[in-house]
């Protein structure tokens, strides 16, 4: 059997990943599907390419040959694509972003719009990172704005690339605003053990088991008892009955506190990921500025998180 480019693919995906069920997700196929693909190449290839762990696969020697020939074919294959579709680029009226739920979404789209004017953008706001990842992947987007928990990663294809806007962002609790820790600055996550959490979004990314983690390491196991899409806890925060983390930007509504928590339990980062064939340097450096100066303005109107920014200048990103 001839090697085609979705064996190349796979087996850059399954590295990148680590396992080969994070990258059949990534790759929108089953798992046995994806294994019994890399198990006929590997057969025509007359060795194995991975092997299996604790923690999950690594390649073999013969894998790690096979990732340095594919991943070069791929560059070039992706070049040559993206050479021929940027040269056409004359033409292109529209593009597709992806991105997570923030405060400054709107300002953000806006910026982006006035930015790469008169390409018209369409806008896919999702709190899955792995959702975002899959888009690009899948052709559905063209570049998207993803969080990313700290302690976990978001695989994305070998055609798409990345460029980090923030590399650290803290996460913050939602709360009533009669709540008794309301009156304080930053709350200590110790001391939310006897609340009711809203699961936070994006849990098939790892969010959720940050959050576990977090608590463990605070002395308690969280007591997560409600789901509820982006902005449908609203009530149950504002009622007292729950409890949830949002990104740093947000302002809550009516009834509800954000307040920062004690030395940054919880982190995360924000990057732009695009696909090569769809968007140029100059087009990729535009955006980027657009979706920095977005949030910028944002982080700095906010009363809470104003602080926590002014006193960490090392994640500020280029505006200019």
């Amino acid at each position: 059997m001839d090697p085609e480019i979705r064996h190349l693919r796979a087996i850059c995906a399954i590295a990148e990943a680590g396992s080969v069920t994070r990258a059949a997700a990534l790759l929108g196929i089953s798992q046995p599907a994806l294994t019994g693909l890399l198990q006929r190449f590997e057969r025509s290839l007359g060795g194995q390419l991975f092997e299996r762990g604790r923690t999950g696969v690594r390649p073999t020697a013969l894998g790690e040959r096979a990732l340095q020939r594919a991943r070069l074919v791929l560059a070039e294959l992706d070049s040559f694509a993206g050479d021929l579709t940027l040269s056409a680029g004359t033409s292109l009226r529209s593009l597709r972003m992806g991105t997570a739920h923030m405060e400054c979404v709107g300002t953000m789209v806006e910026r982006v719009q006035t930015a790469l004017d008169p390409i018209e953008i369409s806008v896919q706001i999702d709190a899955s990172a792995i959702s975002l990842a899959q888009a690009l992947t899948h052709h559905r987007s063209d570049f998207a704005v993803i969080g990313m928990n700290d302690d976990s990663d978001v695989p994305l294809a070998p055609d798409v690339a990345q460029r980090t806007v923030l590399p650290r962002l803290p996460f913050f609790i939602a709360l009533s605003s009669s709540h008794p820790l309301a009156g304080r600055p930053e709350i200590d996550l110790a001391d939310l053990a006897d609340e009711a959490w809203i699961s936070p979004p994006g849990a098939d990314d790892g969010s959720l088991a940050s959050l576990r983690a977090a608590c463990r390491r605070a002395g308690y196991s969280p007591k997560v008892r409600y789901e509820a899409p982006s902005g449908g806890g609203r009530q149950l925060i504002q009622t007292g009955r729950a409890v949830q983390l949002v990104e740093p930007t947000s302002l809550g509504a009516t009834g509800m506190a954000i307040r920062r928590l004690a030395g940054d339990p919880l982190r995360g980062r924000l990057v732009l990921a695009w696909r090569r064939s769809r968007i140029t340097d100059d087009q990729v450096e535009t955006t980027y500025l657009a979706i920095a100066r977005a949030y910028t303005d944002h982080a700095l109107r906010s009363p809470t998180y104003a602080p926590w920014w002014a006193a960490h200048p090392e994640v500020h990103p280029r505006t200019s």
